[in-house]
């Protein structure tokens, strides 16, 4: 009788990881790749590659000035913690206006007075960002008010129909049940 021990058969886990890591591997590795056409057309949009954003609104006249508006995302408004939904809004002043617009407010609905005149645009004047609230029972025949405060202390007012700078939020708002 010979005392060696007989190799215990190796289980069928480990039979099944010898057999398949390698593909398993080169899957973990392809599967990221398949979201990098997404995460670089999000790159060039932010950068401002592809334009002010994915669905430009187009030139509004503001007084003497102008600017280029632009959706940032062609999308409903995202729940943004307790601010409430808020949809980004994207702006480039006119070159001739530069040197002379201070700031740029925007706003759903009228504003009362400067101190209410919405949302303050930031970043540099040939690419200005937004983040605007968009409270849940927001009319669908609202405006979208653009605000403009001169160096010189004058401010100028224009708005367009919020239907026509977000089609989206207006599907979203009456999906949402907003007032007609």
């Amino acid at each position: 009788m010979s005392n060696l021990a007989t190799a215990p058969s190796p289980s069928r886990l480990r039979q099944f990881w010898h057999k398949w890591r390698f593909h398993l591997n080169v899957l973990l590795l392809l599967i990221p790749l398949g979201f990098m056409p997404k995460y670089f057309a999000d790159e060039a949009l932010m950068r401002g590659d592809s334009g002010l954003g994915e669905r430009e609104v187009g030139e509004v006249q503001v007084g003497p000035w102008s600017l280029r508006l632009a959706e940032l995302r062609n999308a409903a408004p995202t729940l943004d913690g307790p601010a409430g939904y808020m949809k980004g809004f994207n702006a480039a002043l006119c070159e001739s206006c530069i040197d002379q617009v201070k700031a740029t407010y925007l706003r759903v609905g009228k504003p009362r007075s400067l101190r209410a005149a919405g949302v303050i645009f930031f970043g540099t004047p040939y690419r200005m960002g937004a983040s605007l609230p968009v409270p849940e029972k927001t009319r669908a025949d609202a405006d979208l008010w653009i605000t403009m405060e001169g160096w010189d202390g004058a401010m100028h007012q224009a708005s367009i129909p919020l239907s026509q700078a977000s089609p989206a939020t207006i599907a979203w708002l009456n999906k949402q049940g907003g007032k007609p």
